[in-house]
């Protein structure tokens, strides 16, 4: 499944409003349930420390719901209109290349390198191909001078990057 930011965006939207318009029924309830033990407190001429309106913890907890409705909202808001993808990294989209043109060990290690997400290091593609290092430089040469890829020195190894 596809999902952009801007659907994300207006996914969220609509759930925050959806949220924050039944928290505001509940509110409402809560405030005239409270109300009223406030009178029956006050009939029977009691404390208002006493009235078991005062001595609950739902209304904070309605309130820290409404502020999650709020940020939803916010975020919503900003993946909406934001111009940049959110998941920009995820999943990325390599330079078009004709496999035809590559040899069999060339494809393997394009394959290799692909699911890695477009990097691997060059000893890990020693571990997984089998190829000894010798053979793996080599195919890595011919593939770099196609255009296909490229190495970054990262310290004792190399960094191999699709293009």
């Amino acid at each position: 499944m596809n999902l952009s930011s801007k659907t994300l965006g207006s996914i969220l939207i609509g759930f925050s409003l959806i949220l924050i318009f039944l928290l505001t029924f509940v509110k409402i309830n809560l405030d005239s349930q409270s109300e009223y033990l406030c009178e029956l407190t006050a009939l029977l001429n009691k404390d208002m420390k006493q009235c078991p309106a005062h001595n609950n913890i739902i209304s904070w907890i309605i309130v820290s719901a409404f502020g999650i409705g709020f940020i939803l909202f916010g975020v919503g808001v900003y993946m909406l209109f934001s111009s940049k993808p959110i998941f920009e990294g995820l999943k990325k989209d390599f330079k078009q290349i004709d496999l035809s043109k590559l040899d069999n060990e060339e494809k393997k290690i394009y394959e290799v390198i692909k699911n890695k997400n477009g990097s691997a290091y060059q000893t890990d593609l020693i571990k997984e191909s089998e190829f000894s290092k010798v053979k793996i430089t080599r195919i890595l040469d011919r593939l770099e001078s196609k255009g296909v890829l490229e190495r970054k020195r990262r310290g004792m190894t190399n960094i191999v990057v699709l293009k």
